[in-house]
């Protein structure tokens, strides 16, 4: 593990919990009932954001009649929170990361895009809610990742330096957030992912949690 460590700051969609092909089957179905026909593709391309931003970007892109997009906005969220409380599932290593962490008596926090709605359904749902210090959502931030407004107000929340961070992400976005703030980062990308040549930025890039402990 890098050197002058004191707190690891978690995303959590697709790092902590498989959320995000749930993300991508609900943003097409509830996009679709306006008339918008999203891919898998189309949303893969957005992962990080936060989601008033994905709305944004699509209405712009296509304005829709029929709904609004705080309608849009409460619709997508609300499939999201019964999604993830009924059927979600932890990625790979994400307990014995966090064992792993608590063992060194660092600081930990989840700082993730998604509502705290969501944040405090998943760690709810996983049971994991003792391991973190503070829970932090960008959704009331100016601009959510990969503006690192995020992880900034996050260690000042540990009142921890940007740069005694580290960040474990799973999205370019995300990864682009932390470096942004000056933080040490590791990347634990969708294997389709895996290879993407724009990664080459992180401090490390592993293939799931469980290589946590084999990190330098």
């Amino acid at each position: 593990m890098p050197e002058n460590i004191e707190a690891v700051i978690y995303d959590m969609d697709g790092l902590i919990i498989d959320s995000e092909p749930i993300w991508r089957k609900t943003e097409i179905k509830v996009f679709a009932s306006v008339g918008l026909q999203l891919t898998d593709a189309d949303c893969a391309m957005l992962t990080g954001f936060r989601f008033d931003e994905v709305i944004d970007y699509w209405f712009h892109k296509q304005p829709w009649a029929g709904k609004s997009k705080q309608e849009i906005h409460d619709e997508v969220l609300d499939e999201m929170e019964n999604a993830i409380t009924h059927h979600a599932h932890p990625m790979k290593g994400v307990h014995a990361s966090l064992d792993f962490f608590k063992q060194k008596n660092l600081k930990m926090a989840v700082a993730s895009s998604s509502a705290m709605r969501l944040i405090k359904a998943t760690v709810k749902k996983l049971k994991i809610e003792s391991y973190f210090d503070i829970l932090v959502s960008a959704e009331h931030e100016t601009y959510g990742k990969p503006n690192p407004a995020v992880f900034l107000r996050t260690a000042e929340m540990l009142q921890v330096r940007p740069e005694n961070c580290l960040v474990l992400e799973d999205s370019f976005n995300g990864l682009l957030a932390a470096k942004s703030a000056r933080m040490k980062c590791v990347v634990v990308p969708y294997p389709e992912d895996f290879d993407n040549p724009k990664l080459v930025i992180a401090d490390r890039k592993i293939k799931s949690l469980e290589e946590i402990g084999l990190v330098q």
